[in-house]
């Protein structure tokens, strides 16, 4: 059983690739050739009411219902650092970010350096956290970091850095939003006093998508997964999915898809499931680079599908292919529609089609989270 995620790569007729989709504009023969002989439609990963995130998209891609099962991106990617923590408290981002005259500058403080930021998470741990107040500090990588508090600050609202920059900041709202806005401007003395010390460019933490741990049922195959994102390897940790480190697997669009697909053909020697996730496509997305977006998809086509399929010649295999949510290049942000997905079963002829946004756009919405228990079935 092999799940391939091409994050963020459904998106919207653009005028740069004559009024087609990246889906549409890319030579993809493998992935056309799965496709006649697949199941294709469209499938609705982003439930009504959540935010379009990785988050809530692979936990539907693994057959979990984040309408029950999400409680916030923070705890997920503190699985995936390794942090602990307990059922009455609560996992915060914390950004590093650089908020000058009540307007975010940067949302990620100038891409420090881990080095540069751990020194920064060290100092506020001795001067904010350690234990007072409730209050830990973790170090993450780069900008990225986790704040673990009590509980009852679980009631804040609090908005991502990232929506906000070069505009005027919004400060939290909500029932816990004095506690959260506390520690947020106790930061600024501490990270003002250490950063330029240390070459960075941050002036405070930022602290958003907060959840409490999320208690996931074991995941019911024996699998591994491969991804260079903190919230789809997150999600592995708490599934109970074996996470391996690749080298050479990126967020960016210098991804190593043939490390990959090696990791994924030698896993399945003694595993029956795996999932294969790369970044690269929605990366294009976010920056609007349509060229990036199509190269990364027929990077996928190429490196990934093709070698794969090929590699496992007449064997029994089932193969599930959706993004986990649209990025579209001209919007630059995650999308809630409906996005195209593929089931292929080798040993049975599906209804075929084309594995395109249009290709599929007659079909009847799916819920993404059951497709893992048809694939699996």
């Amino acid at each position: 059983y092999i799940v391939l995620v091409p994050d963020g790569c459904a998106d919207e007729p653009l005028v740069e690739l004559d009024n087609q989709t990246p889906l549409e504009a890319a030579a993809m023969p493998n992935l056309a050739a799965l496709a006649e002989r697949a199941e294709v439609g469209r499938a609705q990963v982003i439930p009504p009411g959540l935010p379009p995130g990785s988050d809530v998209g692979n936990l539907s891609i693994l057959g979990y219902d984040p309408s029950r099962y999400h409680t916030g991106r923070a705890p997920i990617e503190a699985a995936a650092m390794g942090v602990k923590f307990g059922s009455d408290e609560v996992a915060f981002r914390c950004n590093l970010v650089t908020v000058t005259d009540g307007l975010m500058v940067d949302f990620a403080g100038g891409h420090p350096t881990n080095e540069q930021s751990h020194a920064i998470i060290a100092a506020l741990n001795e001067e904010l956290g350690d234990g007072r107040n409730g209050v830990r500090f973790y170090p993450g990588v780069e900008y990225r970091h986790i704040c673990v508090v009590p509980k009852s600050w679980n009631d804040a609202d609090c908005a991502p850095p990232h929506d906000l920059t070069g505009q005027s900041v919004v400060w939290p709202t909500g029932a816990s939003a004095v506690q959260v806005q506390a520690l947020m401007d106790a930061s600024v003395a501490v990270v003002t006093k250490v950063a330029p010390r240390v070459g960075s460019t941050a002036n405070q933490i930022w602290l958003w998508g907060q959840g409490t741990r999320p208690e996931l049922p074991p995941f019911s195959k024996h699998g591994r997964l491969s991804s260079a994102v903190d919230l789809v390897r997150g999600l592995g940790v708490l599934a109970g999915i074996e996470v391996l480190d690749v080298a050479g697997a990126s967020a960016g669009f210098d991804n190593d898809y043939v490390a990959q697909r090696d990791a994924c053909i030698a896993s399945l020697a003694d595993r029956d499931f795996f999932l294969l996730h790369v970044e690269a496509t929605d990366e294009a997305g976010h920056q609007g680079n349509v060229a990036e977006k199509v190269k990364s998809l027929e990077s996928w086509d190429r490196e990934i599908i093709g070698p794969l399929v090929e590699s496992l010649g007449s064997a029994d295999y089932r193969i599930l292919l959706l993004p986990d949510h649209a990025t579209p290049c001209a919007r630059r942000t995650h999308t809630s529609e409906p996005v195209p997905y593929l089931l292929f079963d080798s040993q049975k002829q599906g209804p075929g089609g084309e594995y395109t946004e249009r290709g599929v756009a007659d079909r009847p919405v799916e819920v993404a989270h059951s497709l893992m228990s048809r694939l699996l079935a």
